[in-house]
């Protein structure tokens, strides 16, 4: 078994030290103020995609709409999710999460999508889905082991939003062929 790197009784006196740093230690090792930002831009991604299911949940119509409506409504609960998880850990970083309507799609990386056609709205969800996925993939990697709990964060969103995409994907194969032209 490995030895601690640190002797306990310095890692104790250093906990003492910085007591207003909340769970931030020494051994934190990544940029605060841009892992901060970042989460806050993923923060504004979920609310969009929540804004975006919520508007197509809603607007869906058609003989194909119900299940397909019936997804979005789901999605739209687990990216509120996504984005609650987000802000908890802005807090628990010491950041304020950015909640301000008026610079929400500026940040975000999915883009609002106000489509009528349901064919359009399961395409643009399942494209703000694969957003989601590339920017959560980058996040994973750049984090590494310099914050893990955030890190950690990112891998289940990832995980969902992957999820999403597949379920998005299987609504779209089980459409008929002359609606998805």
């Amino acid at each position: 078994m490995a030895e601690f790197l640190t002797d306990i009784k310095e890692i104790r006196a250093r906990a003492r030290q910085e007591i207003d740093k909340g769970p931030i230690t020494s051994a934190y090792g990544a940029d605060l103020p841009r892992v901060i930002q970042v989460c806050n831009e993923a923060l504004a991604t979920e609310l969009v995609c929540v804004l975006r299911y919520k508007r197509h949940y809603y607007t869906a119509s058609g003989i194909y709409a119900e299940p397909v409506a019936a997804e979005f409504l789901e999605h739209a609960a687990e990216e509120q999710e996504h984005a609650d998880r987000l802000a908890r850990r802005i807090v628990q970083l010491g950041g304020e999460p950015d909640f301000n309507p008026d610079t929400l799609t500026t940040r975000s990386h999915a883009e609002y999508d106000a489509s009528l056609d349901l064919v359009e709205m399961i395409k643009e969800d399942l494209v703000a889905e694969r957003v989601a996925i590339a920017s959560y993939t980058e996040i994973v990697q750049w984090l590494g082991d310099d914050d893990v709990t955030t890190r950690r964060v990112f891998e289940d969103l990832l995980a969902q939003e992957e999820e999403h995409a597949d379920d998005l994907k299987g609504l779209l194969d089980k459409l008929p062929d002359a609606l998805r032209r």
